[in-house]
């Protein structure tokens, strides 16, 4: 027989747990009460995370296991799958929002209002949640600037945050005041707050910021979109700041089996830390000691694109301009052809 659920207080709201005995973790012993838990231990960190963001949710309402199969557009059937929409049983408590996808289609999202939706996102099965960097008010202005600092094969995270540090001083030269984290695998995730821009501009500001990460680290770090051009070097995504391509938030857990977890960092401890020091055991204790160290982030006043913009386009007149999207963008402006380098032929690409 399924265990019953347990009912949570959260800030005068009712939120109930279904089967809170279901192993979730089971190689740490953690259940999906645990997990729920986890996040109520860091609960003011992630609502900052998350608070007012249409949020897209990665369900694993199975539990984590190595077994599991992620659904993809392809192939619905896995036990693992996003959740884009918020559900048709959403309670009326739930905050939403409108966002727009790069096809023109619309849907609405749950973005977070307080803690107890938080919970009741876990409750589904969320382990990682993923925001977009706009606000409810706004869906269509960014306000955040999101770099993904990523690790090619045979990279390892040391050269990651080399990376993450010679980025901050780039951004400190462009006006802007970074933020670094683990992303809860090899790599940095580097956020910035920005003065409200469009999504293309914010990508524009990306790529410029990355072109001058890389001509100051070119043996570290690549701007090359193709995988057969990246090399060993860690790979500044610039698409993560494309409209609908998301990266998980602070205090997100990655669904492996370890249960490591996206953990915020004051930047004089990045040189020091590996990832596997940030797990779901191990971040409560941190959080109770240190507390966000992200918290005033939405306190600082936001910077300009101006000077980052700026230099995309003296890129832009020097021959370095447009860069590919991803697949499930239409052909955008200016864009070049997206054929790899090695089927580049003049059928496909003049």
């Amino acid at each position: 027989m399924a265990a019953a659920g347990v009912e949570l207080e959260i800030d005068g709201q009712s939120v109930r747990v279904s089967s809170p005995e279901k192993p979730y973790f089971a190689d740490l012993g953690l259940t999906k009460l645990d997990v729920v838990e986890y996040f109520l231990s860091v609960g003011s960190g992630i609502l900052t995370a998350l608070r007012d963001r249409p949020t897209a949710m990665e369900r694993w309402p199975g539990g984590v296991r190595d077994d599991v199969i992620v659904a993809t557009r392809a192939d619905g059937r896995g036990e693992a799958f996003y959740q884009k929409r918020a559900p048709a049983n959403t309670p009326a408590w739930v905050q939403t929002a409108e966002v727009t996808f790069p096809s023109g289609r619309t849907a609405t999202e749950v973005a977070p209002a307080d803690l107890a939706t938080i919970v009741w996102m876990a409750n589904l099965g969320t382990v990682r949640f993923h925001p977009w960097p706009v606000r409810a008010a706004d869906t269509d202005a960014v306000d955040q600037l999101r770099i993904d600092l990523d690790p090619q094969a045979g990279v390892d995270f040391g050269m990651a945050v080399t990376a993450a540090l010679e980025l901050r001083e780039v951004l400190a030269e462009a006006g802007l005041t970074g933020f670094c984290k683990t992303s809860g695998g090899r790599g940095v995730h580097v956020f910035a707050p920005i003065v409200g821009a469009d999504f293309i501009e914010a990508r524009h500001a990306t790529i410029a910021i990355g072109r001058e990460l890389a001509r100051r680290l070119p043996e570290q770090v690549t701007m090359n979109w193709w995988k057969e051009e990246r090399g060993e070097r860690v790979f500044v995504d610039f698409n993560q700041m494309a409209r609908d391509r998301l990266m998980t938030s602070a205090y997100s857990i990655r669904p492996t089996p370890r249960g490591l977890v996206s953990a915020p960092l004051d930047w004089s401890e990045l040189p020091d830390v590996q990832p596997s020091d940030f797990t779901l055991l191990t971040m409560p204790e941190r959080f109770a000691k240190v507390g966000d160290t992200w918290a005033g982030m939405d306190d600082l006043g936001p910077g300009s694109l101006r000077t980052a913009l700026e230099w995309f386009e003296r890129d832009a007149a020097n021959g370095e301009g447009e860069m590919p999207y991803p697949p499930e963008h239409p052909k955008m402006p200016g864009e070049p052809p997206r054929v790899q380098p090695s089927k580049k032929n003049a059928a496909n690409w003049e």
